[in-house]
């Protein structure tokens, strides 16, 4: 199944010496590494073998296999890190030499920043985007927000519907991990889910935190279904799990550096209105949601009362999985004042600043226009986004465009 960053980790090869692909276990990574051409040559950190012989000496191992080789979960061994960099200055001007992949842990985020700065690409991977599940070619918008700034007239006319009602909340329901995907059976989902879950807290978060708690972090986890979409207070977290408001921080910010939660900070610049500045989150894939939520099937969904953010969650997910696989630079925020005026997801970057509000339903209030028109005016926006479930693009206003999720 093809990825969106392929064409990505291509063009950072012909520029970096080095390509870093980070993100969640089981996303696709090491099957991606298996998609580079013949001349290169994988080792798995994972395995005895080979772990041993690169631990051995990073060094020596590096100038024995200085071109074209790729290294599979490599903050198993931070050592690596800065033998490649040692490698990489024995040649600076050569691109293309090294892919490393890994899980997010502080030890690789550190010998990242401190050993390869200038020296490498990062990508981050998640899990499939709707476009990627359902084989249907990339939408055009994420490619048109690094050529130009965004206009109505743009957005209004360029992205028709590409997969229909039912495909879409197949995906909804199902979230974008691979192996769900391919298996094609519900029982599988289920039993996946439940296994990822526990792996991840009693593996992967045990073997990078030691000396965390697990039980307060599986009951924190549990939580974060029923947090999902909402403004986080870390003193009523650490009241809920009996633990201090710094060691809840703590936990919100080891899932989101493993990829299992994202943190939307609050839109804050200078500005008189009054602003809610506590972040808002989301867990990244809907499927482990629903499975957290107990949501069996669609019908329970669609009746849910966690049915509208996760909708909200789903949309923004596929938004900036889209932005990273295309190598837009971005940064998102959602925004709320304290009279209750919201919008979903701002995003700034070269191409300007777009509030971006989501709706589930097919049409679109005008009273549901008021926080975007006011952001748009106040922020001299070019235009705002509404993404829905309507069939065709619409101009609803001379700076606002409602977008189907199904275009996107």
């Amino acid at each position: 199944m093809k990825r969106l960053v392929e064409a990505l980790i291509a063009e950072y090869l012909t520029i970096f010496p080095a390509v870093a692909l980070l993100g969640p276990r089981q996303c696709g990574k090491t099957t991606l590494l298996g998609s580079l051409p013949a001349t290169w040559t994988r080792f798995d950190l994972e395995k005895d073998a080979d772990y041993r012989a690169i631990a051995r000496d990073p060094a020596l191992f590096l100038r024995l296999h200085p071109q074209k080789a790729a290294f599979d979960e490599a903050q198993l061994l931070p050592p690596l890190f800065s033998a490649l960099r040692v490698e990489i200055d024995r040649e600076r001007a050569q691109k293309g030499r090294f892919v490393v992949t890994g899980s997010s842990s502080p030890a690789l985020v550190r010998a990242i920043s401190e050993s390869l700065a200038g020296r490498v690409g990062i990508i981050e991977m998640a899990p499939f985007t709707a476009s990627e599940a359902l084989a249907i070619p990339t939408s055009p918008f994420a490619n048109s927000l690094r050529a130009r700034e965004v206009t109505p007239e743009m957005l209004s006319q360029s992205f028709p519907p590409r997969f229909g009602v039912g495909d879409l909340h197949r995906y909804w329901l199902q979230g974008g991990y691979p192996e769900p995907w391919l298996a094609k059976s519900e029982r599988f989902r289920k039993v996946w889910a439940e296994q990822y879950v526990k792996t991840y807290v009693e593996r992967d978060v045990a073997r990078l935190f030691p000396g965390l708690n697990r039980e307060r972090f599986r009951a924190f986890v549990r939580m974060l279904a029923g947090l999902s979409g909402s403004i986080i207070n870390y003193a009523d977290v650490a009241r809920a799990l009996n633990v201090s408001q710094p060691t809840a921080k703590d936990y919100f910010e080891i899932a989101h550096g493993s990829f299992l939660w994202r943190t939307l900070p609050a839109f804050d610049k200078r500005t008189l209105k009054r602003l809610v500045r506590h972040p808002r989150g989301y867990l990244r894939d809907s499927g482990l949601l629903h499975h957290l939520l107990r949501i069996p099937d669609q019908q329970s969904l669609l009746s849910h009362p966690a049915g509208g953010s996760s909708w909200e969650g789903m949309v923004i997910e596929n938004i900036l999985r889209g932005l990273e696989g295309s190598g837009v630079a971005y940064e998102a925020s959602y925004y709320r004042t304290g009279g209750g005026a919201e919008i979903d997801l701002v995003l700034e970057g070269d191409f300007g600043l777009i509030p971006i509000e989501i709706k589930r339903t097919q049409s679109i209030a005008s009273r549901d226009l008021r926080a975007l028109t006011d952001f748009i005016r106040e922020w001299k926006c070019a235009c705002g986004i509404v993404i829905n479930n309507d069939e065709v693009c619409r101009r609803l206003s001379d700076d606002i465009v409602s977008i189907p999720f199904a275009s996107l």
